[in-house]
């Protein structure tokens, strides 16, 4: 039995833009997936997910079948269990044992689908896992190669390499294409908001693809996030935190013009703006799930806490580890 666990992140900058060959700059958080993986004899896998929702679920079925029928009641249920199931093919395919069946039990401390890569945290540490109770010890860039083209499959091609390769290294990073790299950023103070809501990728993703092709100003608008980025970078680099304040403020404005934004997500972000935070944007797909805010002080948490549509308001730091091996006897 192996055990291993990858950290959740948040989009500091790029989010949608990077799809298209922007810069993002991301950053891993105290908030982890752990996966456990049991070899068995039988070929079969056994999902068992526990807080991957309120009441989680398990599902059982047989390698190669298409669509496991899921007595779970949720579309993020089954779209998990689609992950979980790429991320063995993934280990499979790495010890070359096609026929390997496993026991995978998930534990998860990121909510599920709110725009904090609960999914490339999932993946990561499955392949990792079930990988290592093969036999086979990936090396992180490996790791994070094989979790992308879980979740591009996943995501119908429209997947980053963001979320999986900050998922897999920890700490921040900056991804351009196939570029990704670690990168150093000054200490942020970042306080989360969650409005228990999730959006659906794949259809915002499409949605801002839509908007692009059709209005020249909305390709403008992709453009000006990644300018955003390479701005942010540069402050970063200064350890200008009251600059990357302001410029998470214009991101989530261009955001907000590419329709990926809620009116939950814009009250959570007024509410720390207004609490002191120097900046507030959402973080991830959008429409529903998380935002990120730059506040030292509790005034932003308290805030967010008393703010009707945040079911929850947590501080995050930065995690500068990435996928770690947790093995229980």
């Amino acid at each position: 039995m192996q055990t291993s666990s990858a950290p959740g992140k948040l989009y500091l900058f790029g989010e949608h833009a990077v799809v298209y060959g922007e810069p993002a700059i991301a950053c891993a958080i105290e908030r982890r997936a752990t996966v456990t993986a049991r070899k068995r004899e039988d070929g079969r896998l056994r999902v068992n997910a526990r807080n991957l929702t309120l009441n989680g679920f398990t599902v059982e079925y047989d390698r190669g079948t298409a669509s496991p029928d899921i007595d779970a009641g949720d579309s993020l249920d089954a779209a998990a269990t689609s992950y979980v199931d790429g991320a063995i093919a993934q280990a499979r395919d790495a010890a070359d044992a096609p026929d390997a069946g496993f026991e995978i039990t998930i534990e998860s401390e990121i909510p599920l689908g709110a725009g904090l890569s609960s999914s490339a945290a999932v993946v990561v540490a499955a392949i990792d896992a079930a990988s290592r109770e093969l036999g086979v010890d990936l090396d992180v860039r490996e790791l994070a190669r094989r979790a992308y083209e879980v979740e591009y499959d996943a995501q119908d091609g429209q997947a980053s390499r963001t979320d999986t390769f900050c998922s897999a290294t920890g700490g921040a990073v900056r991804v351009e294409g196939e570029d990704c790299r670690p990168i150093d950023v000054p200490n942020l103070p970042f306080v989360i908001g969650y409005d228990g809501g999730a959006g659906e990728t794949g259809d915002l993703v499409s949605g801002v693809r839509e908007l692009r092709e059709r209005y020249g100003f909305a390709a403008a608008t992709v453009d000006a996030i990644g300018d955003v980025v390479r701005e942010g970078e540069r402050a970063l680099e200064a350890g200008d935190v009251k600059q990357v304040g302001e410029l998470m403020d214009f991101d989530h404005g261009l955001l907000a013009a590419l329709g990926v934004s809620a009116r939950s997500l814009d009250a959570m972000v007024w509410a720390a703006r207004d609490a002191g935070a120097v900046g507030a944007k959402l973080t991830g797909a959008g429409d529903g799930g998380c935002i990120v805010a730059l506040d030292p002080s509790e005034e932003s948490t308290r805030a967010l806490r008393y703010t009707v549509d945040c079911v929850e308001a947590f501080r995050a730091e930065l995690d500068a580890e990435g996928v770690r091996r947790e093995d229980r006897s």
